[in-house]
């Protein structure tokens, strides 16, 4: 994620500032990708703190637009369960449209979400994170960080977060939307398989005999169904180019890092992915220091760089394409 200031001290603002230390109201103008003083709030502001520029005043932004069903919110912590949840949708969102996904200059159809909590005010219910036909469901309890730690320690993941769920699903989406694209599925199939095999069943599969990843899949669960690959390799792409974004945005440099390195503008997936993979390594080491988490646990095998390249390609260039 890029770095910002205010735009009236200079003082550095961070993605979800409302406002700076100087006192001036912040927006974030999701075209601009920039922090703006004036601008019509999004109707969400004060409920739960977006800072979103909105089309005029009392309106949704772009982002909480997208979201057609929230929880209530007056039931337990269901009012700051989505804020963090909306929070996460933001950060997601603004990545996509650096390379015009979801803007002004993007004419296809958008992805609307529902936003759902286990707390009803009555019986818990069960919900199932996914997306079918355009419409992604979230569940916004795994926003409380134990509630998210105890699950993914229940499924044996080496990573779990909300950033990660929206990446995920979007990718759904995603593929849905490259889809217009004729040659987009035979290419795919080519690299992932032929994604009409039945999806049901191949989940059950999954679930009865789970497979070890080995060197052609980024995670365990891409194994379940081409579809998931996908999803799992571009939630993976959106990773590995957002954190060395982040770290070339900080101003912090190292000797495998290019002066003037951008890797949203990066058009070389290899030596995209090269440059991403030094950077986590030297992080990973430094959060060793401190008995921490690696920030990238995952190893980048020679068949995954080339899904990964894939799905670059195609999302970098989908308004070329037509997607």
């Amino acid at each position: 994620m890029q770095r910002f200031n205010c735009p009236s001290c200079g003082t550095r603002a961070y993605f979800h500032n409302m406002t700076c230390t100087c006192g001036e109201p912040l927006h974030y103008d999701p075209e601009a990708c920039a922090m703006v003083l004036q601008a019509s709030s999004c109707a969400n502001r004060n409920r739960i703190g977006c800072n979103w520029a909105a089309p005029s005043q009392g309106t949704f932004c772009a982002s909480c637009a997208m979201s057609q069903v929230v929880p209530v919110l007056h039931v337990g912590d269901n009012q700051s369960l989505l804020a963090a949840t909306e929070r996460a949708k933001r950060w997601v969102l603004a990545n996509l449209a650096q390379w015009s996904w979801f803007t002004n200059q993007d004419p296809g159809r958008r992805p609307y979400f529902l936003m759902l909590s286990e707390n009803t005010g009555g019986r818990a219910q069960q919900i199932i994170m996914g997306h079918a036909a355009g419409e992604i469901t979230i569940n916004v309890t795994e926003a409380d960080e134990l509630i998210r730690l105890k699950r993914q320690l229940d499924l044996g993941e080496q990573y779990r977060s909300m950033v990660g769920h929206f990446r995920h699903e979007l990718a759904h989406f995603l593929f849905d939307r490259l889809s217009s694209n004729p040659d987009f599925r035979p290419a795919f199939r080519e690299l992932f398989g032929d994604e009409r095999q039945d999806y049901g069943q191949a989940l059950k599969n999954h679930y009865a005999n789970p497979r070890d990843p080995g060197r052609d899949y980024i995670t365990a669960y891409a194994t379940a169904h081409p579809h998931e690959d996908w999803a799992e390799t571009v939630a993976h792409l959106l990773h590995l180019v957002d954190f060395a974004d982040s770290f070339v945005s900080a101003g912090l440099s190292m000797s495998s890092v290019p002066e003037e390195f951008s890797p949203y503008q990066e058009t070389d997936t290899p030596r995209l992915l090269s440059i991403a993979a030094e950077i986590a390594i030297a992080v990973n080491d430094i959060n060793r220091a401190l008995d921490n988490p690696d920030l990238y646990p995952f190893v980048l095998t020679g068949p995954v760089r080339t899904k990964i390249e894939f799905a670059h390609e195609w999302l970098r260039d989908h308004l070329v394409r037509g997607a």
